[in-house]
């Protein structure tokens, strides 16, 4: 009898996606990819730059880059988003709006939400780093 030998890199993958529902917020499905520690600090190398200060190297990190890089990665579409769910989550002016209407998912947008949101990075961040969101043999997904 033989057993073949599996090998682990050749079953790791970069990158996962998995659709979640926003809590609250019925029918706003969101389009997330797992992120691995490889993916992270790639994004966080990208993110760094060294300069050099009286002859000394001094890593300056870009936050701002850091996050659009993050978004991309992490965010990669939704669906269901009403503008009536806009307005829970960062302050909007929707005068003149159809509250039913939903916001296109753009990276703009996507980035824009995470950077005036809390409640919505913090959703993010966590579903993006639990595993057990992107596993297969989750009953819940």
């Amino acid at each position: 009898m033989t057993i073949n030998t599996l090998s682990l890199k050749t079953l790791l993958v970069p990158s996962k996606s998995v659709q979640v529902e926003y809590p609250g917020m019925p029918g706003f499905m969101i389009d997330l990819a797992f992120l691995s520690r490889e993916t992270l600090l790639s994004i966080r190398k990208k993110s760094t730059k060294t300069s050099f200060k009286n002859r000394q190297a001094a890593e300056e990190f870009n936050e701002d880059l850091f996050l659009q890089l993050y978004v991309e990665n992490a965010v990669k579409g939704w669906k269901g988003f009403k503008l009536s769910y806009l307005e829970q989550l960062a302050p909007v002016d929707l005068k003149g709006q159809n509250m039913d209407d939903e916001l296109e998912y753009t990276p703009e947008n996507a980035l824009y939400l995470m950077k005036n949101s809390s409640n919505f990075d913090g959703f993010i961040s966590e579903q993006v780093s639990d595993l057990g969101n992107f596993s297969t043999t989750s009953s819940s997904k």
